[in-house]
């Protein structure tokens, strides 16, 4: 399958970039370059900015009902073209072919599910304190969004913006990432295609900083979407205080996963495994802190390294591969140099710890066990295939270790105790905590971080409230 060359989307059109610039494109399996991207400048955000304005002009007007219907079709063609879709996906960013469809088909029912509350956005009617007065507190969409996406889910962290802005009546500028431009496109060709007004969505390219710098002060837009590291995201996040931007930032995360002895230490150790190497580890919501109950420390590191060993590490696109590339070089250099320096503090590397191969950015499934706490990856978050895992005595410990760390947004828990459970679903230090499962990430549950993860919501009725002005009328009969 030919990989295309990304353009920008402005005004219901595909064009290039005003300048004739580009950016090349890189498969990460292989470190070829395989296409390029439209580079936006100033005269290309300009016209996005115009276009965004006159578009959420056009959009606020269209029914709820109507908005519902363009979106629901939206995702019927996302479901439609998943096939075409997910080997771009794969090109580009590195992840298997079965992660990439699935990818692409949660983003359709993202897209139906925000589809549907766009039909309830219910404002209320409030008692009055007199006869012949209403009183009436109305959701009015905030205006034109700006929305700033990373490359490890290159259609997700698209989707849930996109999907939340169109529902509640606004249009929007995607800055989508540059290292792996096409899959995004295609889920903006999606909406284009099912009907949404020229205008109303707008795709851009180009220097993130200053595509950032340029549109988050700008008197258009009105409401600021950032996914990313929390380094920038506190910039944006100044940023947009500095100019009364409303702002939903999703940031880093440095999850702690804690097994008690009372665990099933065999569905606990399968089910974490699977979820740190999903992405290569690429994922905010990654368990990354194995925090384990002294009687069952042994057991679980044994069953854990029994599911790293079993990850078949290779391009993407070959059926076979359970783990594919890591998504750029930079994050290869970054585990090489945690694992080292851990290993150095006296941790114990249980398997993996190598690059694979000679081509492309393959790391093997990693397990250190024993790390100290003043080891880097016990610290900084590795966003790779690096587990942690470290034992635990009592309950007040690992609940102290569990919070040290200035990062909240996911945290699990595997214990057989409803107690136990109930304390550590009280006490945790996070915007999400999942009990003996895997519960994350869907549609219509709560997405977000506390402390340095962020604030805001990227799921559930929760992520629609950034999205609205509330308005309050009183109105008295003449």
């Amino acid at each position: 399958m030919a990989y295309p060359n990304t353009q920008l989307f402005i005004n219901g059109k595909w064009r290039p970039a005003h300048s004739g610039k580009t950016i090349e494109v890189l498969n990460p399996a292989t470190e070829e370059t395989i296409g390029t991207v439209a580079h936006a400048e100033k005269s290309d955000l300009d016209e996005a900015l115009a276009a965004a304005a006159a578009g959420f002009k056009v959009w606020r007007a269209v029914s709820a009902f109507d908005r519902c219907r363009i979106m629901r079709k939206a995702a019927a063609i996302m479901r439609e073209r998943n096939d075409e879709i997910a080997p771009l996906l794969t090109m580009e960013q590195g992840k298997t072919l079965a992660e990439a469809k699935m990818e692409a088909m949660a983003a359709a029912d993202v897209i139906e599910w925000f589809a549907e509350e766009a039909k309830r956005a219910y404002g209320r009617l409030i008692p009055a304190r007199g006869p012949g007065i209403y009183q009436m507190a109305i959701k009015e969409p905030v205006g034109p969004v700006a929305a700033f996406t990373p490359w490890n889910f290159p259609i997700n962290q698209v989707v849930r913006k996109l999907s939340a802005a169109l529902a509640s009546g606004c249009s929007i500028i995607v800055k989508a990432p540059e290292e792996t431009p096409a899959s995004p496109a295609q889920l903006i060709r999606a909406f284009a295609d099912a009907g949404v007004p020229d205008g109303v969505i707008n795709l851009v390219y180009g220097v993130p900083s200053e595509i950032s710098e340029y549109l988050i002060p700008h008197p258009v837009i009105r409401k600021i979407s950032f996914t990313g590291s929390t380094v920038v995201g506190k910039q944006l996040s100044a940023l947009a205080g500095l100019h009364m931007k409303r702002a939903t930032m999703e940031l880093g995360g440095h999850a702690p996963a804690i097994v008690f002895n009372d665990a099933d230490v065999t569905s606990a150790a399968k089910i974490l495994s699977a979820a740190k190497y999903r992405n290569a580890g690429q994922v905010c919501i990654s368990p990354t802190r194995m925090l384990v109950q002294d009687d069952v420390f042994r057991e679980f590191v044994d069953k854990f390294v029994e599911g790293a060993r079993s990850m078949n590490v290779g391009n993407g696109m070959d059926p076979n591969s359970k783990m594919g590339s890591l998504a750029n070089p930079r994050r290869v250099t970054a585990i090489e140099g945690m694992v080292q320096d851990a290993i150095s503090k006296g941790a114990k590397l249980e398997t993996g710890g190598h690059r694979v191969g000679n081509k492309g950015y393959f790391y093997e499934p990693t397990v250190v066990s024993d790390v100290p706490k003043d080891a880097r990856a016990m610290n900084e978050e590795p966003f790779g295939p690096l587990a942690l895992i470290s034992r635990f005595s009592t309950l007040d410990e690992v609940t102290e270790e569990a919070n040290r760390l200035p990062f909240g947004l996911a945290s699990y828990a595997f214990t057989s105790s409803t107690r136990t459970a109930t304390a550590i679903g009280a006490n945790i230090e996070a915007g999400m905590v999942s009990i003996n499962s895997f519960g994350l990430a869907l549609p219509e549950v709560p997405f977000g971080g506390v402390k340095d993860s962020g604030y805001g919501s990227e799921g559930g009725t929760e992520a629609m409230d950034a999205y609205f002005n509330t308005k309050f009328i009183s109105q008295t009969g003449v």
